[in-house]
């Protein structure tokens, strides 16, 4: 698939050429997926019992880490194992964070390091509301963590026991998609985001950015035929690899898997090679308005 690109990196620390660092930053901005199929995330002998569905609470669709706070969310079990869960997430996160350095050094002094998920759960199947259905094409927006218009970088490692892979959906184009929902979206009324945020719905104000992107998710989510006959492409990414893209212009979907650890990073636009290219950028050329 074109918009897969495979590069040959086996260690979180590799040291990354200055032509390996141009090719990931650039096929990163132009909405591709880089593909790691020689890089593994390792559970140590104690860490196997974590490869269990029986941790999650189910409470959440994730079980969540802050490293800025320490707290692990969704998780159930004895505190002693609680705190060992919460020490190989840090450890993911660490690890994923030498990796973005190496690969990624444009990015390095401005990327910001948000939350650690681990999903043990299959996800094929699982009941969920549309608009929390990952089985639907979506590009990501969080409903109470507006990002003011920063990019959502993520990376995935595929960590199922037993080889099976992560099945994803690859749609189309951010610019056509955002253009077809668009004109359905209407503008939010006025004090409603500054309410929402004195009522802790969410963490800050959402920005009229943050309001387009989390309407152009759930509105493209709930349009049935849209996620029937829109250009999709399928890829299977196998156990013991890693995945990196900007998921908030990547048009994704999950149709099956189980096992994932993910690593959240925020990077200010002004930070890209090229910021025209941001899904913040393509909104205001097509409202016409800045949005931040």
């Amino acid at each position: 698939m074109e918009r897969i690109v495979s590069l040959p990196i086996g260690q979180w620390n590799e040291s990354c050429s200055p032509h390996r660092q141009q090719q990931a930053l650039e096929s990163l901005e132009n909405a591709r997926v880089l593909f790691l199929p020689q890089l593994d995330f390792v559970f140590s002998q104690t860490e196997q019992k974590f490869l269990t569905p029986a941790w999650s609470n189910g409470t959440r669709k994730n079980i969540s880490y802050n490293a800025a706070t320490g707290k692990i969310l969704g998780v159930r079990g004895d505190p002693e194992s609680r705190r060992a869960l919460a020490a190989l997430l840090r450890r993911y996160a660490d690890c994923t964070q030498m990796l973005m350095h190496n690969l990624l050094g444009q990015y390095r002094s401005a990327l910001l390091r948000a939350r650690t998920s681990y999903r043990p759960m299959q996800i094929k199947g699982r009941a969920s509301s549309a608009t929390r259905d990952d089985t639907r094409l979506h590009p990501d927006a969080f409903p109470s963590r507006p990002t003011g218009g920063k990019r959502i970088i993520r990376v995935f490692c595929n960590v199922n026991p037993h080889g099976a892979g992560r099945d994803w959906r690859i749609g189309e184009a951010f610019e056509p998609f955002a253009g077809r929902f668009m004109p359905r979206i209407k503008p939010p009324l006025p004090g409603s985001r500054e309410l929402l945020y004195l009522l802790r719905v969410t963490r800050t104000p959402r920005t009229l950015y943050d309001h387009y992107m989390l309407a152009l998710h759930n509105t493209g989510k709930m349009d049935e035929s849209y996620q029937k006959t829109s250009i999709q492409d399928s890829v299977s990414f196998p156990a013991r690899s890693v995945w990196i893209c900007f998921t908030d212009e990547v048009l994704h979907a999950v149709d099956a898997g189980q096992y994932l650890l993910e690593q959240t990073y925020l990077l200010p636009v002004a930070e890209m090679q090229s910021p025209e290219k941001s899904p913040l950028r393509v909104l205001e050329r097509i409202t016409k308005r800045k949005l931040t």
